[in-house]
């Protein structure tokens, strides 16, 4: 995974660090927040998040009641679009357009 190369991890911890941050705002934790905000782009995207025991379960249960308000969900969407990963895939179509 390019993202945990020792070259790009440094510039990616900002966003572990923002998410960690956003959550604790919220009162929940960084999983919730991110299992919420991705519920929060409904129809578009399905999260389908893995657990290995009862706790992480219960955990992930509690994200579907995250719930953003209009002013959180763009704050939070301008807040990422500063953010610059390195290491991350994309899809072909998007090199096609660069």
């Amino acid at each position: 995974m390019p993202y945990f190369d020792k070259a790009n991890i440094g510039a990616n911890i900002v966003l572990s660090t923002f998410v960690k941050e956003q959550a604790q705002k919220k009162g929940i934790t960084p999983a919730q927040f991110a299992l919420g905000w991705l519920l929060a782009q409904k129809p578009f995207i399905v999260p389908i998040p893995g657990t290995t025991n009862q706790a992480h379960l219960l955990e992930n249960i509690g994200g579907m009641n995250v719930t953003f308000t209009p002013a959180e969900l763009k704050e939070i969407r301008e807040s990422l679009s500063k953010i610059e990963l390195k290491g991350v895939r994309k899809p072909e179509s998007v090199h096609q357009n660069q």
